[in-house]
């Protein structure tokens, strides 16, 4: 008898312990559900929805694609641009500009026009552990491109139907791919495709309104003389219309604006190098503390921008010492030139780098 009593107690002992688990088990998962529950009790109609708040733009195990744009205005339009979760615009020889498109788990037919790289993207394609892909290389690119072992695709190495020449442009502005083809090749040269690094940016669900009394309505970047990068403010869709050249900048192929989320810009100053070929070939010095700032939903707020190697990500983060939180949504990268004087609406806001040199 007493036996039996002793296994009553041990089964009992086992129950209470297995339910209290599951009591906190569902504790922890509450915390992070949003429950809405609809219908009418008495009718026994009642429906959970569960929603999980996570940011969108940044997902998934595929491995991020990097892909350098052509931005010369016998490129545009380009093709791809509203795809890419993040792009970097920053200065090359001639005051031009040059684009690098970050890509993640997409399947576009057209991509480009593609264009060679310049060194100083390699960084920025290194944080992000991005598949590097080009069409041609600066010198500085390609031994860069072998010192730091990157993952790269080389379009002019590649067959003509991975890379093709379209006729409604003109060489060097009409070299294209696919990201079919990409993922093809890198499996081909036993790049990984998928990735577990996480986001440079420190996306969020729930909408980010700047306190700020700075008004992005209107933000004007000039690059050069000839290089002037607009972004005028959609209220409705709460997204900057991109102009290049005061030219709108649409798809290629769809003609849909080129509408843009987030905007951080990052005062870094370029240099030429002295590499003995008389190109106005560039370089930038951008491993250190810069200035810069967020914008986002018409507002704009000053930040620092920390990148301490090649490799290392840059930390974004607001005078208080705070890495900054960003909207979820796709964000153009604006490293412009040191002295650039960029403007808000409704006026001038003058650049205060104190990294300058």
């Amino acid at each position: 008898m007493k036996g039996k009593v002793k296994f009553l107690v041990a089964i009992l002992f086992i129950v209470i312990i297995v339910a209290a688990a599951l009591l906190a088990i569902k504790i922890v998962k509450d915390k992070n559900i949003v429950q809405t529950t609809t219908g009418d009790k008495n009718e026994g109609n009642n429906t959970t929805v569960v929603e999980i708040k996570e940011p969108t733009i940044f997902k998934g195990v595929e491995r991020p694609i990097a892909v350098m744009i052509d931005n010369h205005k016998g490129a545009m339009p380009q093709a791809g641009l509203n795809e890419a979760y993040a792009v970097y615009e920053i200065i090359v020889e001639g005051g031009e500009t040059r684009l690098m498109a970050l890509f993640k788990g997409k399947n576009l037919d057209k991509v480009g026009p593609v264009r060679s790289s310049r060194h100083y993207f390699l960084d920025y394609a290194l944080e992000n552990d991005a598949i590097y892909v080009h069409f041609g290389f600066s010198p500085q690119a390609k031994n860069d491109i072998a010192k730091l072992g990157v993952n790269n695709i080389n379009g002019i190495y590649e067959s003509s139907t991975s890379f093709w020449r379209v006729k409604d442009k003109y060489a060097p502005h009409n070299a294209v791919t696919s990201t079919e083809k990409i993922l093809e090749i890198a499996k081909k040269d036993g790049y990984s495709i998928t990735s577990n690094k996480e986001s440079v940016l420190n996306y969020v669900a729930d909408p980010v309104e700047l306190e700020s009394d700075i008004n992005a309505s209107t933000v004007t970047i000039p690059y050069s003389d000839s290089n002037t990068v607009r972004y005028e403010y959609d209220e409705e869709a709460k997204k900057y219309t991109r102009y290049s050249r005061d030219i709108k900048q649409v798809d290629w192929d769809t003609k849909e604006t080129v509408k843009v989320k987030n905007i951080i810009i990052t005062f870094c100053k370029n240099t030429r190098l002295d590499d003995g070929e008389n190109k106005d070939r560039q370089t930038i010095d951008n491993i250190k503390t810069l200035d810069g700032y967020y914008i986002t939903n018409g507002k704009a707020i000053k930040i620092t921008c920390e990148k301490t190697s090649r490799s290392g990500q840059t930390v974004y983060k607001d005078l208080n010492g705070k890495e900054i939180e960003v909207n979820d949504g796709n964000t153009f990268f604006q490293i412009c030139p040191i002295d650039s004087e960029v403007t808000f609406t409704p006026g001038k806001i003058e650049n205060t780098n104190n990294t300058a040199e």
